[in-house]
């Protein structure tokens, strides 16, 4: 996504806003932007033994997937029931050995992917979906791949003392303040 191009309409900005925030890179190709392809790095790498940066992708067919985190690329779309479809019911005659109509329907449906059709839907659409599934239920994975346990992070901070002494100092600066304001 180039930011020249998007820089008039406020949806965009947003979007391109909260790419820097969370450090997603575009990283779609000339060909892919020629067909209407906006595919993305996340800094975060996916579970498979390769260890990979995560790529999502936006196609103008109104798909969004996950391009390397499995065997084979798969759609974030929400999933949706199909139109039911009515089949007339056959059954087998033994004396003409052809298969005859009952009378009777089969109702048969599937589950399709909800397709989003507007540009700018998919990639808030794929905004939203990262931060859940990525940022949010992988934050111990996010630094390198890496799991790490809340008591083993919570561990190496009680070791580095000055780390949590900053920290400290930043909340109670900002209680003063708050205080000052509420006071004012």
């Amino acid at each position: 996504m180039n930011i020249n191009e998007y820089n008039g309409d406020p949806r965009y900005w947003a979007v391109w806003e909260k790419m820097q925030l969370l450090g997603i890179e575009d990283v779609s190709t000339k060909r892919q932007e020629k067909n209407g392809t906006i595919v993305w790095r996340l800094p975060i790498k996916n579970n498979w033994n390769n260890g990979k940066l995560i790529e999502v992708a936006s196609f103008k067919t109104g798909y969004v997937r996950n391009q390397n985190s499995g065997y084979s690329n798969y759609q974030l779309n929400k999933r949706r029931e199909s139109d039911p479809q009515y089949y007339p019911e056959h059954k087998y005659n033994s004396i003409s050995g052809m298969h005859d109509k009952t009378g009777k329907y089969i109702k048969y449906t599937t589950r399709t992917c909800k397709l989003i059709p507007i540009e700018i839907d998919r990639l808030e659409y794929l905004i939203s979906y990262c931060l859940k599934n990525y940022y949010i239920k992988r934050a111990n994975e996010v630094a390198n791949g890496e799991f790490v346990s809340k008591w083993e992070h919570e561990y190496k901070l009680e070791r580095q003392p000055t780390q949590v002494n900053k920290i400290k100092d930043l909340e109670n600066k900002l209680a003063t303040i708050q205080r000052i304001a509420d006071h004012g």
